[in-house]
């Protein structure tokens, strides 16, 4: 898609997210014009830095939203190409956050549906949408038909993937019935500057279950400037279309789990007995696969 990124404008909602603000660094400093579009519940550290670039960058605007108000939506849609959707929970997950995150994925598009100037849906969900089911361990390939069973999230307490699942499913059959373009990016757990202080309850959400996913081969995790560079290229390709799983490295060997360990200090303590020494050498089946996601990237590295 060749945009021209003098009069393109991009909406990032919500903006005072972990993976948001990447977004929204990446697509200012791409020359883009930018609607912050913050949540009054989100995170304030970043929302602070938000704030501040909007004071140095003629090219970003900030507006207060409340996803469960439309109207307040549909105001930091207006001029906009593009809307990114990031829907995380600054408070992590419980049963009651489902809904609201539901409820907002459902605003989000049903604006984006009576917005004119919206060419595009990138909307940011997670592989915990489709790696939670009884027989996942049996699976050989788990890619983007698949989807999480939602009973089995209730019955295990999976509050974050039953969030993602189902408000991603609610997307999807919404921009289905409006034909809205829409595409969906499946991160891994996101790593990257600062995740601990800025998003720690979300990425403590995504760890429930954490043992089960490496013994299943499903734990992966993604960069969070590369996992933001894939969102801005799901917009600016025509082709791009459905679902991407992204991730950089599948988790299926002890010398990975503790770099992802030491990746996430202080939220997750080193275990003693690996403190100056590895011991276990047991690789478990990869069965995640991004093939789709790969042809993405490469065709834009081919620009």
């Amino acid at each position: 898609m060749d945009h021209d990124k003098s009069t393109s404008c991009c909406c990032v909602l919500d903006a005072s997210t972990y993976v948001g603000f990447w977004i929204l660094k990446k697509l200012l400093s791409r020359g883009y014009s930018v609607h912050a579009a913050i949540r009054r519940n989100g995170d304030s550290e970043i929302e602070e830095k938000v704030r501040e670039m909007e004071a140095t960058e003629e090219r970003l605007v900030v507006y207060d939203v409340d996803v469960l108000d439309y109207q307040s939506i549909l105001v930091s849609l207006k001029t906009c190409n593009v809307v990114f959707c990031c829907l995380d929970s600054p408070e992590g997950y419980d049963e009651k956050e489902v809904d609201l995150e539901v409820r907002g994925a459902i605003n989000v598009v049903e604006a984006c549906g009576r917005t004119e100037s919206i060419e595009k849906i990138v909307f940011s969900s997670s592989l915990t949408a489709s790696i939670w089911r009884d027989n996942i361990g049996t699976q050989k390939d788990v890619d983007e038909k698949c989807w999480s069973d939602q009973d089995f999230c209730r019955n295990k307490k999976l509050w974050h993937a039953l969030a993602k699942m189902l408000s991603e499913k609610a997307a999807w059959a919404l921009a289905m019935d409006r034909r809205l373009n829409m595409v969906s990016i499946n991160p891994g757990l996101i790593v990257g500057p600062l995740v601990a202080q800025h998003n720690a309850r979300p990425t403590m959400s995504y760890l429930k279950g954490a043992a089960q996913m490496y013994e299943n081969g499903v734990l992966a995790y993604v960069d969070v400037t590369f996992l933001a560079d894939v969102h801005i290229r799901a917009f600016e390709d025509v082709s791009a279309c459905g679902r991407y799983f992204c991730f950089n490295q599948i988790v299926n060997t002890e010398e990975e789990a503790l770099k992802l360990v030491e990746s996430l200090s202080p939220l997750i303590p080193m275990p003693p007995r690996y403190e100056n020494e590895m011991h276990g050498s047991e690789v478990y089946e990869e069965r995640l696969r991004n093939n789709k996601l790969s042809k993405l990237v490469e065709a834009g590295s081919a620009c």
